[in-house]
């Protein structure tokens, strides 16, 4: 039997590897994806989906059809658990849109793990169905109808959780979103724990903060949210607060599937992997994007490190395969930041350049359109 090469999930990480999946193929070596959609949506034009700037088409990858076409097998389903001593992954199998009890263990030879992340619900207490999260970014379709449906109706609050760059884009967004298809505006409620965008050079917040304002949305720093139960927040100071619509958004954390593993983590709960991608406990484990910690240096979860993993991704996936030397992967230096607020607006940040309103938006949606066509057309 060939070798065989497995990848959990589609992502930014893994792009340069998809698009190249014909090279692996015409070595003989079979390759395998297991994704839990036959699309991979891009996550930092998922706002923009929300606000209705981008369509459903505009922002994802037909990941099934680009596998297929390559010659690599394709499986609709959930990767669960890693044996990495029996080298199998299992998989829980997606019938129907909905998890099966059919499961299937999947051999590999090289596995590539690009697993993604989720934000973390600890806060939410009980079954309340108007919760929104922006992972996964399919989510964020049905956000949208049911802002919507409801402001359709009478004017409503919705509640963002957190002041990081997911929140701050919803909020603006949402804005946009009622703005643009009439209906009632909704009271905006962003809960920005003690300090807004704690962390953020002071000009970034000074400048996100007067876009936010100035399209109503309330920035509320009274404290953290403690829980979440019935449309109700109540804060560490016990204040409380009601809302139809809830946005945690509290960050993200890497796929829980190492831990259950047994892989070696960081203190994320993501695979550690070393200078080459490569998971510090077994040399055929690779992985890339929000699923790795990665054991040089801290890396923040945002996507441009999941693009600069790619090009060294795929050539030690290939290298490994081949039984040739890994190359070393640098995270590079400082990174552009541009926040989509929605109604064309926005925020960018690099060295000592910092500015807002029209043109930071342009250069983002140029930026993302152009990433977007380079891998929906390979």
């Amino acid at each position: 039997m060939s070798k065989q090469l497995v990848l959990i999930g589609g992502g930014h990480a893994h792009m340069v590897t998809l698009a190249n999946l014909h090279v692996f193929v015409e070595k003989g070596y079979g390759v395998t994806v297991i994704q839990p959609s036959e699309y991979h949506y891009y996550s930092g034009m998922g706002p923009g989906m929300l606000g209705g700037t981008y369509r459903p088409d505009d922002i994802r990858f037909a990941t099934r059809r680009q596998v297929e076409a390559k010659g690599g097998r394709f499986v609709l389903g959930k990767a669960f658990r890693i044996d990495p001593d029996k080298q199998l992954v299992h998989v829980q199998k997606i019938v129907g849109g909905k998890e099966q009890k059919t499961e299937e263990e999947i051999p590999y030879d090289v596995l590539s793990c690009n697993a993604g992340s989720y934000v973390p619900q600890e806060m939410v207490r009980g079954d309340y169905d108007d919760i929104f999260t922006a992972k996964p970014i399919e989510a964020l379709l049905t956000a949208r109808e049911r802002i919507l449906e409801l402001a359709a109706t009478k004017k409503i609050t919705i509640a963002l959780v957190g002041s990081g760059p997911s929140a701050i884009e919803l909020a603006g967004n949402i804005y946009q979103l009622c703005r643009r298809q009439g209906v009632t505006m909704p009271r905006v409620q962003l809960f920005a724990g003690r300090t807004f965008m704690s962390g953020r050079p002071a000009q970034v917040r000074r400048l996100t903060r007067t876009i936010l304002e100035r399209k109503g949305v309330e920035i509320i720093e009274a404290g953290y949210v403690r829980e979440i139960e019935s449309g109700r927040l109540l804060l560490e100071n016990d204040r409380s607060y009601q809302a139809d619509i809830i946005f945690p958004a509290v960050g993200v954390r890497p796929s829980p599937i190492f831990a259950v593993s047994g892989l070696p983590t960081g203190p994320d709960g993501g695979l550690l992997v070393d200078e080459y991608l490569r998971s510090t406990g077994y040399n055929n484990i690779f992985g890339g994007g929000d699923c790795i910690s990665f054991a040089p240096q801290p890396l923040d979860k945002v996507g441009v490190y999941a693009v600069r993993q790619n090009g060294v991704l795929y050539n030690n996936l290939l290298a490994c395969l081949d039984e040739k030397e890994p190359e070393k992967f640098s995270p590079g230096g400082t990174y552009l930041l541009i926040y989509n607020l929605g109604d064309g607006e926005g925020v960018l940040a690099k060295w000592f350049i910092t500015f807002s309103g029209r043109l930071a938006f342009r250069i983002k949606d140029y930026i993302d359109r152009k990433f977007i066509r380079s891998f929906q057309n390979t």
